[in-house]
């Protein structure tokens, strides 16, 4: 596992472990009680006294929908800081450096060198750099084309792992509202035995179910936030790539360039072997 996934995977259980520590509530103090008058009744304040939860009770009241949210809390903060790590800010994604030395490449014409320069230096810009110079012998639109494929998959690689939190923003809180129906059967069954003469117990049971919901739209509010956000900042990295890529490849040489192989990749296409060959007969498959 790459550091920075395992750092956010830990940083995720540290969230998850701090929201789920039960925050215990202080009893009230008790209250002098008198003793009833000749004749009266007691009165009981066992239903009248409100019932303070802690926060880890209400999460076992929601039931297995509460533990696979809670699943998807430590995966969105986890994929929260792998975006984070892989949307690389803009001096990243185009170091000052890389790009003057690529410019003072492109101006001496030493191509291959700059070749050379992208390939040890690698960086979003050097590795689209990489890619047009690589197809520049084949004319100008195939290296158009080899530097659009090559932006896409930068683009890909910084959205790799946020584009999941959109599926966690629609998903938790259909995840929250199916615990809640879950509950509510529950609560209703509970109105079927003991009645409506106690109200209270209804109301105390839909007041636990809604803890699903809950859970499923605050963990879906902060994921959707975070998707767009990174997708925003995924866009701007890319369209700044583009306009640096633009401005090397203006002019690019293309008629001189004809033919010409600048990367080291290996070229497995070669002449049909059943092509006549000067002075001989030709040759079949």
């Amino acid at each position: 596992m790459k550091p920075h996934r395992l750092l956010s995977l830990i940083f995720a259980l540290v969230i998850l472990f701090a929201h789920a520590a039960p925050v215990f509530a202080q009893d009230p103090a008790p209250t002098p009680t008198t003793p009833p008058a000749a004749g009266a009744k007691e009165v009981t304040t066992e239903n009248t006294e409100a019932h303070t939860t802690t926060l880890w009770e209400d999460l076992e009241h929601g039931g297995i929908t509460v533990i696979i949210i809670l699943i998807c809390s430590v995966a969105t903060v986890y994929l929260i800081v792998d975006g984070l790590v892989r949307t690389t800010n803009m001096k990243k994604a185009v170091p000052e450096l890389h790009m003057k030395a690529v410019q003072g490449l492109f101006r001496h014409g030493d191509y291959v060198a700059a070749y050379k320069f992208c390939k040890g230096n690698p960086s979003p810009f050097t590795n689209v750099v990489r890619a047009g110079l690589t197809m520049a012998g084949e004319g100008r639109n195939a290296t158009e084309e080899a530097v659009v494929a090559e932006l896409a998959k930068e683009n890909a690689e910084m959205q790799y792992m946020s584009s999941y939190l959109s599926v966690i923003g629609v998903c938790t809180p259909m995840i929250g509202l199916l615990g809640t129906v879950f509950g509510m059967k529950s609560a209703f069954r509970t109105l079927n035995v003991s009645g409506v003469g106690d109200p209270s117990k209804l109301s105390g049971a839909i007041g636990e179910v809604l803890i699903c919901t809950a859970l499923g739209l605050l963990i879906a509010i902060p994921a959707f936030f975070a998707f767009y956000w990174m997708r925003n900042r995924s866009a701007a990295v890319i369209h700044k790539i583009q306009e640096s890529i633009n401005s090397l490849f203006r002019k690019m040489p293309y008629e001189h360039l004809a033919g010409a192989h600048l990367g080291d990749e290996e070229l497995y296409a070669a002449i049909p072997n059943w092509v006549q060959e000067p002075g001989g007969a030709a040759q079949q498959a």
